[in-house]
């Protein structure tokens, strides 16, 4: 069983960035794929990036391809996503989410662990 802790979001102009971090409790996070997901009000939960457990593949949605990077630190049981030239629509809470197969996987139901989330607010 892990516990993931999300930080690292808040308030930004559009245009700006932010790095996201997600603390990971446990012994085995190095044996995780890993992701994130946003979820804006009334909307679904999307898939944002992911990461395989070694870090050596990484999957991006298509709506932050070329702004975002999944990067993670096995060393420091964290994963990190920095969001550039963020946009008034990347505005929702981002969620941390650990799956126990190595491999990426860009549906929730693939991820076993999920953190509280961080909101993100992109101010225009």
């Amino acid at each position: 069983q892990v516990q993931l802790v999300e930080s690292g979001g808040g308030l930004v102009q559009a245009g700006g960035s932010l790095r996201l971090s997600c603390a990971a409790s446990g012994r085995t996070f190095s044996s995780y794929a890993m992701g994130w997901f946003r979820q804006a009000p009334g909307k679904e939960r999307e898939f944002v990036a992911a990461i395989s457990r070694g870090g050596g593949s990484t999957y991006y949605a298509d709506s932050v391809k070329g702004r975002g990077t999944i990067s993670r630190d096995n060393a420091k049981n964290t994963v990190y996503l920095q969001m550039n030239s963020l946009k008034v629509e990347d505005t929702a809470v981002y969620y941390c989410a650990a799956r126990v197969s190595p491999g990426v996987a860009v549906r929730p139901v693939a991820y076993d662990y999920w953190g509280q989330g961080t909101q993100v607010t992109v101010s225009s």
